[in-house]
């Protein structure tokens, strides 16, 4: 199981990693999303931070399986609170928040697992 996590985590980490460069530095195609479920631009550092934070701690989690299981639940959590956006604003374009939902439930159950 500690194998499955490693994989799911570390691709996980990089999505994370990836999404919270993009919202540091404003993407469009990120920015115009968060727009439209009514996400401020002055929320945008913070959400950067969770997504990062999230990435360190599932790496950490390698290690220190209590910090990956955390992380994964944070994960979670702030996917099904952008699943929730989307839902209320009416968007459609919510399954990028759904797929890294599932994945990041994934990562606890296997890290939970392997523990």
């Amino acid at each position: 199981m500690f194998l499955a996590y490693a994989v799911v985590g570390i691709l996980l980490a990089l999505v994370l990693a990836a999404s919270a460069f993009l919202t540091f530095t404003k993407n469009p195609k990120i920015t115009e999303s968060m727009t439209r479920v009514g996400v401020p631009d002055s929320w945008l550092p913070r959400l950067a931070a969770l997504k990062a934070a999230g990435a360190i701690g599932l790496l950490i989690g390698l290690a220190v399986p209590l910090i990956g299981a955390a992380a994964a639940v944070g994960i979670v959590l702030y996917f099904i609170g952008a699943v929730i956006a989307h839902i209320r604003a009416k968007d459609k374009e919510m399954a990028p928040a759904i797929v890294l939902a599932s994945i990041a439930v994934a990562a606890l159950i296997l890290r939970v697992l392997s523990a």
